[in-house]
């Protein structure tokens, strides 16, 4: 049985008026294939993940790039993997293709195109939130509005544009990257709590 949400739209100067909201937990930055696998195993044991990439930004026109970044969410911790150093391993392969543990997001379906350039894998246990938003009727399907809408606080867009293929990331892009995955599992929780979560989605 649904809940019954009390607002489905939210306007652009209404989130303006919410106050920030971000992660504040631990973020560990993984930088190796073997710290990779380890965590890796670790998240084995998770039932629910929050997920996002975050790519390099391309400003030519032909030009594009890999993702730099997979972000994975736990409950208490959020895991930041710099591919370009720990490549995409088999045993983070496995974790996305795992029908067991859910993985949730928004715009997934892009962020599992680009990675499956990365490594050929059959993603599974992916849950769109978008696709159950849309369908419970809410009108804001993207993760900073939706977060706005059902969460109550807004998410800073400072580091969107930022270049993830950097050896190093400064702090304010590790929180923004956290940030997106932390409210991803947030997001699948509250429409869980609604009663709307649907059939789980990996057409991609």
């Amino acid at each position: 049985m649904t809940a019954p949400l009390e607002k489905i739209y939210i306007t652009k100067a209404e989130i303006n008026e919410l106050p920030m909201g971000r992660y504040e937990g631990p973020i560990h930055l993984i930088h190796t294939p073997d710290e990779a696998d380890r965590v890796a195993k670790k998240l084995k044991k998770e039932k629910l993940l929050g997920f996002d990439t975050e790519t390099r930004p391309a400003f030519r026109r032909g030009e594009s790039y890999l993702p730099s970044l997979l972000q994975l969410a736990t409950e208490n911790e959020v895991y930041l993997f710099q591919l370009k150093q720990t490549g995409f391993t088999k045993k983070l392969q496995k974790i996305l293709a795992n029908k067991k543990i859910i993985k949730s997001g928004v715009s997934i379906r892009d962020d599992l195109k680009e990675l499956r350039q990365l490594a050929n894998f059959e993603p599974a246990g992916f849950v769109e939130l978008a696709d159950c938003a849309k369908k419970a009727g809410i009108k804001n399907l993207g993760l900073r509005s939706m977060g706005a809408l059902l969460l109550g606080f807004r998410i800073s867009k400072k580091e969107q544009v930022s270049n993830w293929a950097k050896n190093e990331l400064t702090s304010s892009q590790q929180t923004y990257a956290a940030t997106d995955a932390w409210v991803g599992r947030k997001l699948y929780l509250h429409l869980d709590c609604l009663g709307l979560i649907f059939a789980q989605t990996a057409d991609c």
